[in-house]
C-alpha cells in the first residue's frame, strides 16, 4: 500500500507544511491517545469500514481477497466475501485493497470492491448482499465497473468511498516504479496518479458528473478524473462533519505528504506529484510551482517511509478528540494529530508510538470511532483517550 519498507532512525522533528510544527510534549496535550485491541486473528488486513445501516457491523478487508466480519473479538466463521479466486495479492501492494458501501445499502444492498485482478490490473466491482443472509454476499452478483492496465506491483492506490455528494472517489497509483517513469501524473489522459469521481446510480455501468473538470471528455482527457498530479493516495477520507477531504499521498525517497481540500473546492486540482514531492522539488528542471495544490503537512523519512492517511474523529466517546485528523506511517507506527488554529494556520504533533506495529489503514464506525490495523499481526485496535 505504500513501498517498500524502509525503517529510518527515530528522530525527535516533524516537518510542518511551510512551517516546522512546535515540538509537544505528551504532558502538554489535552488528550492522551492510546489502543485498545478489538480484534485478532485477520490474515493480512488492510481496511476496516461500517456498512452504514444501523447494524454497527465492522468490515474488515484481507489483503488476500476476503471481506470478514469483526465478531467477538475475532474474525466471523464465514467470510462476507470471498474473491480470493480472482485477486492477484502475492506482491507486496496488490490484493484486495478497499471497499465502500453505497449509501442506500440498508435498501439496496449493493457495496462495491476494489482489487488488483489476476494480471494486476486496478479493478472496482459492484457486489450484493445475498437476499437471504444478511451477513454473507451474493458473490454471482459481481459487475465490473473499471479496470485499468497497471504493469507493475506497487502503486495500486486503493481506496474507494462515497463522497458528502454521493458520488464514488477512488484513488489510483502512478502507476508503479520510482519517480513516475511513465509520467501519469500530470498525464491527464490516463487514471493513473489520481482521484477519479462517478456516478453509480446512473449509466451503464456509471455516468460522469457533469462539473467533473474533463467531463467532456475532450483531447483524450479522461472524464472521471476528479483530482490529479498524485503518486500513490493510499488513503483519503471525508470529514463526516465538514465535508473536507484529506489525502494522504505516499512519498518517493524523501517525503511524505497529507493534502487537504475544503468542501466545496472544484475539482481539476493538481496536487504536484512529480514536479513536487511533499513541499519540494522533485524534479529542479521542470519545477513550476503555478496552479499547484501543496500540502499542509509533510515529514521526512527520518520518521517513516509510508504515510497512511486516517480520519477526522467526530466520535462522541472521546470528546478531546473531536476534531482532530489522525494519520500515522507504516513502517514507524507513529500516529500524529493534525488540525488548524483559528487562523487557519496548520499544527501536526505526534501523539502516540506504536513501536511492533506494520500499519496498513485505519478504520471508522457508524459513530465515528477510529480504529488502527496492523498488517503483519493481523489487530484492529480502537483508538482511544485515557486521559
Amino acid at each position: 500500500m505504500h513501498k517498500a519498507i524502509r525503517i529510518g532512525i527515530v528522530l525527535l522533528t516533524l516537518l510542518i507544511g511551510s512551517i516546522a510544527a512546535p515540538r509537544v510534549a505528551r504532558g502538554e496535550m489535552t488528550f492522551q491517545l492510546d489502543l485498545e485491541p478489538v480484534g485478532t486473528g485477520f490474515n493480512l488486513p488492510v481496511y476496516l469500514t461500517n456498512s452504514g445501516d444501523g447494524t454497527g457491523r465492522l468490515f474488515v478487508v484481507e489483503k488476500p481477497g476476503r471481506i470478514m466480519l469483526l465478531k467477538d473479538g475475532k474474525p466471523a466463521s464465514t467470510p462476507f466475501l470471498d474473491i480470493t479466486a480472482l485477486v492477484q495479492s502475492q506482491e507486496n501492494e496488490r490484493g484486495l485493497l478497499g471497499l465502500a458501501f453505497h449509501p442506500q445499502y440498508r435498501t439496496n444492498g449493493l457495496f462495491f470492491v476494489y482489487y488488483t485482478d489476476l494480471t494486476g490490473q486496478l479493478t472496482i466491482a459492484r457486489y450484493k448482499v445475498s437476499s437471504d443472509n444478511p451477513n454473507v454476499a451474493d458473490p454471482k452478483s459481481a459487475r465490473l465497473l473499471i479496470t485499468v492496465k497497471h504493469l507493475l506491483g506497487n502503486h495500486n492506490g486503493g481506496s474507494i468511498l462515497f463522497g458528502p455528494d454521493g458520488y464514488l472517489y477512488f484513488g489510483m497509483g502512478d502507476g508503479g516504479g520510482g519517480g513516475d517513469p511513465y509520467k501519469n501524473g500530470q498525464n491527464t489522459t490516463v487514471m493513473l496518479g489520481k482521484i477519479s469521481r462517478i456516478d453509480v446510480d446512473h449509466g451503464d455501468p456509471y455516468a460522469i458528473p457533469k462539473d467533473n473538470p474533463f467531463a467532456s471528455g475532450s483531447e483524450g482527457n479522461r472524464p472521471e478524473i476528479w483530482f490529479y498530479g498524485l503518486r500513490n493516495p493510499w488513503r483519503f477520507s471525508f470529514d463526516r462533519a465538514s465535508g473536507d477531504l484529506f489525502i494522504a499521498d505516499v512519498g518517493q525517497d524523501l517525503y511524505e505528504e497529507v493534502d487537504f481540500v475544503k468542501a466545496g473546492t472544484p475539482g481539476g486540482l493538481n496536487l504536484g506529484w512529480s514536479i513536487m514531492e511533499g513541499l519540494h522539488c522533485y524534479n529542479a528542471d521542470s519545477c513550476a510551482q503555478t496552479g499547484l495544490t501543496l500540502p499542509v503537512v509533510e515529514y521526512s523519512h527520518d520518521l517513516g517511509c509510508s504515510v497512511i492517511g486516517g480520519y477526522v474523529y467526530r466520535g462522541t466517546k472521546f470528546p478531546k478528540l473531536v476534531g482532530n485528523y489522525f494519520y500515522s506511517d507504516e513502517c514507524t507506527a507513529r500516529i500524529w494529530a493534525l488540525r488548524p488554529d483559528a487562523n487557519g494556520k496548520w499544527t501536526s504533533t505526534q501523539v502516540f508510538q506504536g513501536k511492533g506495529r506494520l500499519v496498513s489503514s485505519f478504520g471508522q464506525d457508524e459513530a465515528g470511532e477510529l480504529y488502527l490495523i496492523d498488517l503483519n499481526g493481523g489487530t484492529i485496535e480502537h483508538l482511544i483517550d485515557r486521559s
